[in-house]
């Protein structure tokens, strides 16, 4: 029982900020919710649990869920670092929709997600 309300606590936290048609990413407040940083692979991991998690709420097309990262880069955006992991769906047909970008923060923690990349 504790467990189901942990995950959906989880789920809830992360969904609440999140859109989907190419919109920006807030990026005026600074996002180091965690002081350790992640390496590529356990961002990669954070980011595929994401997409996970959107197709369970419908938000991404359930194809979504065989698509591994195509890219995990560290960027740095009005001066704060972040990860920005890529996916690359072909199986989408529009070509606005194909690739997904996922945003965190070096510590692992979800800030976005979006088509744009921004």
């Amino acid at each position: 029982m504790r467990l189901t309300i942990l995950l959906l606590g989880f789920s809830l936290s992360i969904f609440t900020t999140f859109t989907m048609a190419g919109s920006e990413h807030d990026h005026g407040h600074d996002h180091s919710h965690s002081h350790t940083a992640v390496n590529q692979k356990v961002a990669s991991s954070n980011a595929s649990e994401i997409v996970t998690a959107l197709i369970n709420r419908n938000k991404l097309d359930k194809s979504w869920g065989s698509i591994s990262a195509s890219s995990v880069e560290k960027i740095t955006v009005q001066g704060n670092p972040e990860w920005k992991i890529i996916f690359v769906n072909e199986k989408i047909s529009n070509p606005d929709k194909q690739k997904l970008y996922v945003f965190l923060t070096l510590g692992g923690d979800y800030i976005a997600a979006n088509f744009s990349g921004k």
